[in-house]
């Protein structure tokens, strides 16, 4: 079992120690905004979960890739709790890559791999899109 701990730094400040021995501050309070907020962290961790998972899919690949970044966008619900509720994801990824390994690659991602991905899509509709350069 994995265990994280947060520990309180006053008003909606935490300090998390991951369970790999990590410091990760958070920020619930976005008018003082000293940090990242728990549920903006989420979608960062979507994209991260989903950006490996290709890179790595498409080094098996034998895939040249020389750049990769993912938009995580997304909108919340209005009540309590307020989850994510719809998700869009943009792959931006640069190098001579053929079409349906990237293609592949993201869907593999999206669909068996990313475990980021398989949590939100319970309350989220995850929708994703890519676009490439040579």
């Amino acid at each position: 079992m994995q265990t994280a701990t947060v520990r309180w730094l006053g008003a909606e400040k935490f300090q998390a120690l991951t369970p790999s021995g990590h410091e990760v501050l958070f920020d619930a309070d976005r008018q003082s905004n000293s940090a990242p907020g728990p549920m903006e962290m989420l979608l960062a961790a979507l994209g991260a979960c989903t950006s490996v998972d290709v890179a790595l899919i498409l080094r098996k690949k034998r895939q040249p890739l020389r750049s990769l970044e993912v938009r995580v966008s997304g909108e919340r619900a209005t009540e309590p709790p307020a989850v994510w509720t719809s998700i869009e994801m943009v792959y931006l990824l640069e190098g001579p890559l053929d079409d349906k390994a990237v293609r592949d690659a993201i869907e593999l991602s999206q669909k068996k791999y990313c475990s980021v991905a398989a949590m939100l899509g319970k309350t989220a509709r995850i929708a994703y899109r890519y676009e490439t350069r040579g």
